[in-house]
């Protein structure tokens, strides 16, 4: 399919490539106890109009496989690698891409005949790279506006909204006694839970994570790889904290998308009512620009997969909360909710499942098949329309910290030659009609889980509002039978985790 891009959008494209480059038994888990904790969860909002939505695909294709790559213990792609995608999707003429020789120059914008894309996209990426600065860490974040309690974006004057901003849409209350809410990022983009640390207790905002192990937030005097301070964030250290204790050892964790190094410290947190004094965890003193620039409304991250991942080498919350008899059992339960719904019920629960979520009836619960950490489960298979793909012998890591569901070639494939009017892009990506009315179903432990068509459209492909970018897309994963699953389906389902018995539980929302 042909795309033209404007030079405004292309420029502001360029501008943003940053962010796609930086160096997720048979006994089911029991039901909601009262020692068990829930927390809503916020939607991160997170609108890319100024980035063409290929661009934002590539994006979002490079940080899933780099971060499929680090779940399975391989080789994460290059970052030139993942810099000649992005360029090769950029540079396309107002009428269309040209047809390539192998050995064929790139197509050159206005007289700029001696530009080389991929070498102009290291340029400025070059530019960002620079060893980190001196300069120091801003040391409180601009607060929520409390007016946001209750929920739904609101209109400006403009006509935008919290999420057209890439802000975040505040959960609603929760329901259940020691809870907490996920708001949402953008739109549908991450979820975000808002925790005490520190002497005395402030709010953090903190993404949570069921890919990665650590727990960490910025530290006094954190410093961004992009130069300056880690923007307008909250920080923890010995001066905003009486009970901060640095243990005088150093952690790094490198996501799908940017990376954090720092200190493992000591000190007080609470999750919902629940606290962990002298809880382990870190801080980070260097962040790359996707966490540290003004734009990211989260503080840090909490990872929520088994300890045995974490690079600080410690439990993570949920299992500090049953060892210390806060809650009683490791259970982690998610209730992500879908900024179109208008519903902001979005809930992360600790130690238990919240039953008002799901139907019970539809309860399925599987061993984890992974051995490294992660959450990972036998897909028994696949369908369009009802229709069985025949792909038999597939594993699926659910991630709530990876936006698209991304699959082996022939998968992606498959999945899409069943959908009437889908097309490749040649790239990894793939388009379907705006108004596709398919359903495509994951089915584990013999439930399906259909998609929502919303959650199946990633984005617009142009401006006819007849070509959009699907969902589910293709990485460098060839030969494997593993799924990368993240939120375009985990929105259609209740996810929990059981560390103790090491199983995954699914289930139909109510």
């Amino acid at each position: 399919m042909q795309l033209a891009l404007s030079f405004s959008t292309l420029l502001a494209s360029v501008l943003f490539v940053l962010s796609a480059t930086g160096n997720g038994v048979e006994a089911a888990p029991a039901k909601r106890a009262p020692r068990s904790v829930t927390l809503p969860l916020t939607r991160i909002h997170q609108t890319r109009t100024d980035i063409h939505p290929q661009i934002l695909l590539q994006q979002h294709i490079n940080r899933s496989v780099k971060r499929y790559a680090r779940m399975k213990g391989r080789t994460p792609p290059s970052k030139r690698e993942m810099e000649e995608k992005i360029a090769k999707r950029m540079f396309i003429p107002e009428g269309g891409r040209p047809k390539f020789n192998a050995n064929s120059k790139r197509y050159n914008r206005k007289g700029a005949s001696k530009t080389n894309p991929v070498a102009a996209v290291e340029e400025l990426v070059g530019a960002q790279l620079e060893p980190f600065a001196k300069g120091k860490g801003k040391k409180h974040k601009q607060q929520q506006a409390a007016a946001n309690a209750n929920a739904n974006a609101t209109a400006g004057a403009d006509g935008t909204t919290d999420a057209d901003n890439g802000q975040l849409t505040p959960a609603n209350a929760p329901t259940a006694a020691n809870s907490l809410g996920l708001d949402i990022e953008a739109k549908d983009v991450g979820y975000i839970a808002t925790i005490q640390m520190g002497t005395p207790p402030r709010d953090f905002h903190i993404l949570m994570d069921s890919g990665s192990a650590d727990l960490w937030v910025g530290a006094e005097g954190c410093q961004s790889q992009a130069g300056g301070g880690c923007g307008n964030h909250e920080f923890l250290g010995s001066q905003s904290s009486s009970t901060f204790k640095d243990l005088g050892q150093q952690f790094q964790v490198t996501y799908g998308t940017g990376a954090v190094a720092g200190d493992v410290i000591q000190d007080n947190i609470n999750v919902a009512g629940l606290a962990l004094n002298g809880h382990t965890f870190g801080v980070a003193l260097e962040e790359t620009q996707d966490f540290s620039d003004d734009s990211v409304p989260f503080d840090g991250l909490m990872g929520l997969a088994q300890s045995t991942l974490s690079e600080q080498g410690v439990p993570t919350p949920v299992e500090a909360l049953a060892s210390a008899g806060l809650i009683d059992e490791a259970i982690t339960s998610y209730k992500i909710s879908r900024l179109a719904d208008n519903k902001n019920d979005g809930e992360i629960t600790f130690g238990g499942l919240d039953d008002t979520k799901f139907d019970p009836n539809t309860l399925v619960t599987f061993d984890n098949a992974a051995t490294n950490g992660f959450w990972e489960g036998a897909m028994d298979s696949v369908s369009v329309d009802g229709q069985d793909l025949g792909l038999q012998g597939r594993t699926a890591i659910l991630d709530t910290g990876t936006t698209l569901i991304v699959a082996p070639d022939a998968d992606a494939q498959a999945v899409h030659a069943a959908i009437p009017g889908a097309q490749s892009d040649g790239q990894g990506g793939f388009t379907i009609p705006c108004n596709t009315n398919a359903s495509v179903a994951l089915t584990f432990s013999g439930q399906d889980f259909a998609i929502d068509t919303r959650d199946l459209i990633f984005a617009q492909a142009d401006n006819t509002g007849e070509n959009c970018v699907s969902g589910i897309s293709s990485g460098q994963i060839d030969g494997d039978t593993t799924w990368l699953v993240g939120d375009v389906f985990l929105k259609n389902a209740y996810f929990s985790t059981d560390v103790t018995k090491n199983t995954i539980s699914l289930a139909k929302l109510v």
